[in-house]
């Protein structure tokens, strides 16, 4: 099993738990608008909370066991780093874990 993560608010997490599937790209952006679900690896996450969610007060990490995925998984570059993107909706069942992240981020991993 590989696992990358993916950063959500408790409300888009809650509506795909009800469809079954994971959609949204990243905050506000579909897959359908983004083309891929933007997702980190273990180190990079707490950079992408700090900078993409920083005014965010709820948030969740999905940590999504890629072998469940049913949808390539590229890792492409995005400013210096690559960050892995996947290429399809993610099942609800390909998110082994959801961690409500506290409020000062310590108990992301990175």
């Amino acid at each position: 099993m590989t696992v990358i993560y993916h950063l959500t608010e408790p409300a888009t997490w809650a509506a795909a738990v009800a469809a079954g599937q994971y959609t949204m790209s990243t905050r506000e952006v579909t897959l359908a608008e983004e083309g891929y679900i933007h997702a980190s690896l273990p180190h990079q996450v707490r950079g992408v909370a700090d900078r993409f969610y920083a005014d965010v007060p709820e948030l969740l990490l999905l940590v999504i066991d890629t072998d469940k995925l049913g949808a390539e998984v590229k890792l492409e570059q995005a400013g210096a780093e690559l960050f892995p993107h996947i290429y399809g909706p993610i099942p609800v069942a390909a998110v082994s874990e959801v961690v409500e992240v506290a409020p000062d981020r310590s108990n992301l991993p990175g």
